[in-house]
């Protein structure tokens, strides 16, 4: 296949206009810990709350734009940690943002360019830029982007459990509430089995399953794929480490099942190297892994114009972060649903006055201006773990 090299979004209705600059001369960092309602287990371990950063920008004019750091807690996912984004975003990305002018979200990857790395802090200052971008202009953070759906399709993903009966019940239970597709996390010793019971018991249910990268090439291995091959999936999402490109392009030419890629895709350099070796025939777009919403878009244009279907991935964020994924949904290369959830199936209580949430697997996308949601800053100042703040 020929894949066109990646570069500057095509999708581009928000170009700036000079009408005004935006210098930043507050940003407020606070972590905060959000209770689960259930535990959460994927291949690497087992979680029963979340601690996240939110970012508020303040500009000169007292604008407001807000952000979200889901990076997990532990470098089981990736390298990044809570910790590590909290340094980055404290003595790095924040103080090269303080004064510092511009038009429009896309000018400041010129200033964050000396910083490698540290894509999960990188993202929330990005998403608050954006925020505050399309305030200013009054507009949409999904009209901003250049989305136009009212509504997005989401799915939901399901942990590992301690049986295939307790999946069982949470996989009736969610697609009895209407959810357009279930996603099963996997692992050696949990997969051939538990799908296949899963799939004879909902034949008819958009169903696909998530590895994160927990097996390798081998033999055994292959094995396993083959055995998920022949389960009517739509997708397996990342069996391989992220680095080995090449044995998830030789793995695709053996199944029909689509391969998709999540860890692997860090960028859109890293999705044109992979689509070109034929490593995956979908891609999963997550804000938080891409460094923000400005890649993401970038990636989201180069899938669209390959005629790769794409699908927005999730963190389990707060609401700050699922409005933003919801904004990024509206695109028009988003033809599957996405992990965009509804924020009660996840958490007690969240930090939007109005908690997003999903009706018959569908949410309906905010369309006031910035990510269209209010904060409820009781709710952010009861679950607070920390705050700081970097002035001019």
């Amino acid at each position: 296949m020929s894949t066109p090299s990646p570069g500057r979004t095509s999708c581009d209705p928000s170009l700036p206009s000079k009408a005004s600059d935006i210098t930043v001369v507050r940003i407020e960092l606070m972590a905060v810990r959000l209770p689960l309602r259930r535990s959460f287990a994927t291949s690497s371990h087992r979680k029963d709350h979340l601690d996240h950063i939110l970012v508020r920008l303040t500009d000169r004019e007292g604008a407001q734009g807000w952000g979200e750091c889901a990076s997990p807690s532990h470098p089981y996912y990736g390298p990044e940690t809570f910790s590590s984004c909290w340094n980055a975003l404290k003595d790095y990305f924040a103080p090269l943002l303080i004064g510092e002018r511009w038009d429009h979200p896309e000018e400041l990857e010129a200033v964050w360019m000396r910083i490698r790395g540290n894509l999960f802090a990188r993202a929330a200052l990005d998403t608050a830029c954006w925020d505050l971008y399309a305030q200013r202009r009054n507009r949409s953070l999904a009209s901003a982007l250049g989305g136009s759906a009212e509504q997005v399709e989401v799915g939901v993903s399901l942990g590992i459990e301690e049986s295939i009966s307790e999946l069982l019940d949470q996989v009736d239970d969610h697609v009895g509430q209407g959810y357009r597709r279930i996603k099963l996390k996997i692992a050696p010793g949990w997969d051939v089995a538990p799908v296949a019971a899963v799939r004879e018991r909902f034949p008819d249910t958009p169903l696909q399953v998530d590895a994160n990268a927990a097996y390798s090439s081998t033999v055994d291995h292959r094995r396993v794929m083959r055995a998920l091959d022949g389960m009517a999936l739509q997708m397996i999402e990342q069996p391989f480490a992220a680095d080995d490109l090449l044995a998830h392009a030789e793995l695709q030419r053996e199944l029909r099942t689509p391969v998709c890629l999540d860890e692997s895709i860090t960028s859109a350099s890293t999705a044109h190297t992979a689509l070109g070796l034929g490593a995956a025939k979908i891609i999963n777009i997550k804000v938080s892994r891409l460094g923000g919403l400005t890649e993401a878009r970038r990636v989201h244009d180069l899938c669209t114009r390959s005629g790769i279907p794409v699908w927005c991935g999730g963190m389990h964020e707060f609401g700050v972060g699922r409005a933003a994924n919801l904004a990024l949904a509206t695109l028009p290369g988003f033809t599957l649903p996405g992990d965009i959830s509804g924020s009660d199936r996840y958490f007690t209580a969240d930090v939007l006055a109005s908690p997003i949430t999903a009706t018959r697997g569908r949410v309906s996308v905010p369309s006031a201006p910035g990510l269209g949601v209010t904060i409820d800053r009781d709710a952010v100042r009861t679950h607070l773990l920390e705050k700081i703040s970097v002035a001019q």
